[in-house]
């Protein structure tokens, strides 16, 4: 790798250039380290992290996918809930319907 600045070459994961002292391209890089909080947001707000999935899968591709497993799990509640309650609605109208 070579400093955009100088033309020096340089080692790849430098930050700075040992030359000129110009900050390289892996100065700017974001750690990208998953996330719980952010896969927690997408569990209380499926919308958010469905969007928050799809903004940052190609940059921050863990931290895309914490957000993306929230909100499948936030929705995957709500289903099984629902299913739950439709289930017990069927069993209690059986039960009445007997006389």
């Amino acid at each position: 790798m070579y400093c955009s600045n100088c033309g020096k070459e340089i080692d790849k994961a430098a930050v700075v250039c040992p030359h000129c002292g110009v900050p390289t391209e892996n100065a700017n890089k974001d750690v990208d380290n998953g996330g719980f909080l952010w896969g927690l947001l997408g569990c209380c707000i499926p919308i958010v992290g469905l969007i928050l999935f799809l903004v940052w899968k190609d940059d921050k591709p863990k931290t895309a996918k914490a957000a993306g497993i929230g909100a499948l799990v936030s929705v995957g509640c709500v289903v099984f809930f629902y299913v739950l309650l439709f289930i017990i609605g069927m069993y209690g109208a059986s039960l009445n319907s007997g006389y």
